[in-house]
């Protein structure tokens, strides 16, 4: 078995840096990418996380949000040679408005996987009306009623269910009560694609923003668990992964619990060698380059 991953862009974000990583550059503009991530190789298509329903959206929050032609689900399936309806599988890592506006340009008849703690939380109100759309968990809450159209994992941090062969669903917590993490088995080791526990690598991994205590990462501004949990999740999956695929930053390579590579040029790009760390630049290149 042979698994392949490749990171998708599914629209761009300007926002404030300080949104991103908590006390970080307030008042800088930052653009950041929306991921989600093609699973290929396996019994099954597999797609992670499906980007926002409508750019229009964040204006709400005050950002303004872009998303092409060329950063739709139907483009990028296209260059694969897939329609929506081969994909057997959409995995949520959670259902915040930008990983999870995608859902209903699947059928029913795609089966969608998501915690069952993180449909709670999005139709608890927990974040207010904006993180958790109305119509996004509507749809989730449609697919409940509709045979085999959901799957509600009950991963508690205590085992591990499998989707397919070589990829289970892990949870993580953190950024959300009922974020999961998709661990992707390859030659090399672990790939886990992690949601939002890590908004961006430099900043909270690699040169923690105000924290000077050893190998410890800066947190996100942006959580609806409290601060530890979000640190014990990011400190879990470097400690268990080889890769490491945040959904708005590019992938990295982990060695002994550091960030120890980037690779360049991941997004959109089907020849990025996701699983192979020889395609990673080491990380003192990858920062000298302003990575």
């Amino acid at each position: 078995m042979s698994l392949q991953i490749y990171p998708i862009e599914l629209g761009k974000l300007e926002m404030d840096a300080s949104g991103l990583v908590l006390f970080r550059r307030p008042g800088q503009m930052v653009t950041i990418p929306f991921l989600g991530f093609l699973i290929l190789g396996g019994e099954a298509p597999i797609l992670v996380d499906t980007g926002p329903r409508d750019a229009a959206l964040f204006e709400a929050f005050g950002m303004k949000a872009s998303q092409p032609r060329e950063m739709t689900i139907d483009y990028h399936l296209a260059r694969h040679g897939l329609r929506n309806n081969d994909l057997r599988y959409v995995l949520q890592t959670h259902a915040h408005l930008d990983h999870v506006g995608g859902l209903d340009q699947f059928p029913m008849s795609t089966t969608v996987g998501i915690a069952r703690r993180e449909l709670e939380f999005a139709a608890s109100g927990i974040m207010g009306p904006g993180m958790y759309t109305a119509a996004d968990t509507k749809h989730l809450i449609d697919r409940l009623h509709t045979r085999d159209a959901l799957r509600l994992f009950d991963v508690d941090g205590t085992f591990e269910e499998e989707v397919i062969p070589g990829v289970a669903v892990r949870h993580t917590g953190g950024h959300t009560d009922g974020s999961i993490s998709v661990l992707v088995e390859t030659a090399e080791g672990i790939a886990n694609i992690c949601g939002d526990i890590v908004y961006n690598v430099t900043d909270q991994l690699i040169t923690p923003h105000l924290d000077i205590n050893f190998n410890e990462p800066t947190i996100t501004a942006n959580r609806s668990t409290t601060q530890l949990s979000e640190k014990t999740a990011i400190k879990r999956a470097l400690t268990t992964s080889r890769f490491l695929l945040p959904g708005h930053d590019l992938p990295v390579l982990v060695s002994g619990g550091r960030v120890v590579g980037r690779l360049e040029n991941a997004f959109s790009n089907p020849a990025a060698k996701v699983t192979e760390a020889a395609g990673y630049t080491p990380l003192a290149a990858a920062v000298a380059q302003g990575a």
